[in-house]
């Protein structure tokens, strides 16, 4: 009898024991700009990290180099019992939309774009707001009154990024010049620093003293350019104030990093919701970047004016245009 009481104990806690962390298997497909932009991708990165640093549990990930890729990994992982999969890219948008629906006992995370499945989590964020916020610190750090703005490939998202960041420019300075260039119309545009370098010194040419860059790896050749031609720049999605010290006015966080984090441990601790998150500056998804790198480049009037505007912002009183509601931005 004790032997019979023994075995099942032992049944009981083989079955109970593992059964959580055996759901969890995660898997991360990342944008075409690489795994190491220092920007986008390597937010997604760092929050898968931070997960597998406490957890214990292993993820897979992979970098495709074109689209075609992307969709092929997706149903590659879900095929091979991965949970969650997660996009990391709206380019994902459409594969997500099929694989989901041939995987329906998968769950997906979407970054940065919207499927409407039960089993996809469609994560977005208020990059207008963050943009809003390093706009304003632009505006009151220009000089000659004309601002730069660098996006990588062409699509709404990023003009979401070049209109909020024009509407924090003029509040700070009303007649202030914001120069707006995008790198191209493919994939290859999130992954091409030299082109983003020519850009960043068109702008510079024209009297741009301060210039954003919402371009994946291709903002490495803006922030380069900036520093070697004496002006400021300002970062994106990952914080690249360390990249060029007292150089890099500060840095539009998106937290693409806890974005993923959650991802994961949602699935592991069996909170899985399907649906639309959106996270802006009252969500802390979307910020600025002040240490020791920008520190001696921000004034005690700067970070007053941009902490009143995060602050107007959570209020409702300062409302950031997107223009991902209407394709427009008001001058």
């Amino acid at each position: 009898m004790l032997k019979k009481l023994l075995v099942a104990a032992v049944a009981v806690s083989v079955l109970a024991a593992p059964a959580v962390a055996a759901d969890v298997k995660p898997a991360v497909v990342y944008g075409t700009g690489g795994k190491f932009d220092k920007s986008f991708n390597e937010a997604a990165y760092n929050g898968a990290e931070k997960f597998k640093a406490e957890t214990g549990i292993e993820y897979r990930d992979f970098e495709p180099t074109g689209d075609t890729q992307g969709e092929q990994a997706l149903r590659n992982f879900a095929s091979r019992g991965f949970n969650p999969v997660i996009g990391v890219s709206f380019a994902w948008t459409s594969a997500i939309e099929k694989v989901a629906a041939e995987f329906p006992d998968t769950k997906f995370y979407l970054i940065d774009s919207v499927v409407e499945k039960p089993n996809v989590q469609s994560v977005v964020f208020k990059e207008h707001e963050g943009s809003y916020l390093v706009g304003l610190l632009a505006g009151m750090a220009s000089q000659t009154g004309k601002v730069g703005f660098v996006g990588g490939m062409d699509i709404p998202l990023i003009r979401k990024f070049a209109c909020g960041y024009a509407q924090g420019a003029a509040a700070a300075k009303s007649d202030i010049q914001v120069f707006q260039n995008m790198t191209g119309t493919t994939g290859a545009a999130w992954n091409d620093p030299v082109r983003g370098g020519e850009l960043a010194k068109s702008q510079i040419d024209q009297g741009a003293d301060v210039i954003y860059a919402a371009a994946g790896a291709t903002g490495l050749g803006v922030l380069q350019t900036a520093t070697d031609n004496g002006k400021l720049s300002i970062g994106v999605d990952s914080n690249q104030n360390h990249l060029h010290p007292g150089k890099v006015l500060t840095s539009m966080i998106k937290r693409v990093d806890l974005a993923i984090y959650n991802a994961m441990m949602d699935v592991k601790n069996d909170k899985f919701a399907g649906g639309i998150q959106a996270l802006g500056v009252a969500e802390d998804g979307v910020g600025w970047a002040l240490d020791d790198n920008n520190k001696s480049l921000i004034t005690a009037d700067m970070q007053a004016a941009v902490e009143k505007a995060k602050a107007d912002i959570i209020a409702g009183t300062v409302k950031v245009h997107d223009y991902m509601s209407d394709n427009s931005c008001p001058k």
